[in-house]
């Protein structure tokens, strides 16, 4: 069984890591006045959908041209052509922008420097995300999630692992759902560390709304992240989608309690698919067929202790640092070449 005894154990002498500093903001008003620009062309894209373009294609059709006015230019609805003054789509988009801006959200198109780095590399790659808090797009965080209606022992399991991440020098990432999810990103904060919220509604929303408060702290400490319009309700299916975007964003997921139909399972699946590493607990590997099924798959850890669980992410660590240095030569040559 999950051995919480271990604590410490795995990961002795590891020194919190400081994180990278925060991206630059726009140095100036013609700048400021172009990521506007883009921003609104982003979003009447999304809004109007013209040629029935799902958001995803738009994501992708952004990262193509590097940025959204071209594509609007290419793909603007014919009616808005009709209109008086031919951009009422666009206009209104813009007064959106600028509304959610002055509410104190951030946005972030998919070509934007700033945009995570490793979820624009997934196929479920939102093409906008709204923020508050501090952005870093090289976040080295791994995903703390299971069920709602979690045990004690699954609370104090996930207050551990979280405890452990933070000890490491690594964000918690977890989708602020009660149970483990809340439990997860307390612990990050008790410990000083990050923790980044990952919302299946829009930024205005709190659910649960017991947890509104936590949202705020989240937020002021760390970063709370939607790809959800900011007053979008909470529905099944967003849920799923925050779960993709949650997996594509960290380096692994940790599944610490989780049912037969949990949302747990599903970004276990998803994270799969990412090429993700998964780290699980006995615990879920007891009770549950799915992850019984996923055991021995490539990618896929089983943890008996908080200390298997540190040392399982620091190796999971090491393997992304490599990879991502040797990503930065390949890039590094091409430009030479």
């Amino acid at each position: 069984m999950f051995d919480e005894s271990e604590r410490g154990a795995g990961g002795a002498g590891r020194a919190p890591r400081p994180g990278p500093p925060p991206a630059a903001p726009y140095g100036d008003e013609v700048a400021a006045a172009e990521g506007v620009d883009e921003l609104s062309a982003l979003v009447a894209l999304l809004q109007t959908r013209p040629d029935r373009i799902t958001w995803a294609d738009v994501a992708a059709r952004v990262l193509d041209s590097g940025g959204s006015t071209s594509v609007w230019e290419e793909l603007r609805p014919q009616d808005t052509l009709d209109r008086v003054g031919g951009e009422d789509a666009l206009s209104e988009a813009r007064l959106h922008v600028e509304a959610w801006r002055s509410s104190g959200a951030e946005l972030l198109s998919i070509a934007d420097p700033r945009y995570p780095h490793r979820l624009r590399g997934v196929h479920q790659a939102p093409p906008i995300l709204f923020a508050r808090g501090l952005v870093l797009p090289d976040d080295e965080a791994v995903s703390v999630v299971g069920s709602r209606a979690a045990s004690p022992r699954g609370l104090a399991i996930a207050a551990g692992v979280a405890h452990e991440l933070v000890r490491c020098g690594l964000t918690v990432a977890s989708g602020l759902a009660r149970g483990i999810d809340a439990a997860a990103h307390r612990a990050a904060l008790e410990a000083g560390g990050r923790t980044v919220a990952f919302l299946g509604t829009g930024l205005n929303r709190s659910y649960p709304a017991e947890n509104r408060a936590l949202q705020a702290q989240i937020a002021e400490r760390g970063l709370v992240l939607s790809q959800f319009w900011p007053d979008a309700p909470p529905q099944k299916h967003t849920f799923l989608m925050r779960n993709a975007t949650m997996s594509g964003y960290g380096i692994a997921t940790v599944v610490v309690e989780a049912g037969e139909t949990s949302g747990a399972r599903a970004q276990t699946r998803m994270a799969v698919e990412h090429g993700r590493p998964v780290v699980l607990t006995d615990l879920v590997v007891q009770r549950n067929t799915w992850a019984q099924e996923l055991v021995g798959q490539p990618g896929v850890h089983v943890a008996e202790g908080l200390g298997q669980v540190v040392d399982i992410i620091d190796q999971v660590r090491q393997e992304t640092r490599a990879v991502d240095e040797a990503l930065r030569s390949l890039v590094g040559l091409v430009d030479i070449l």
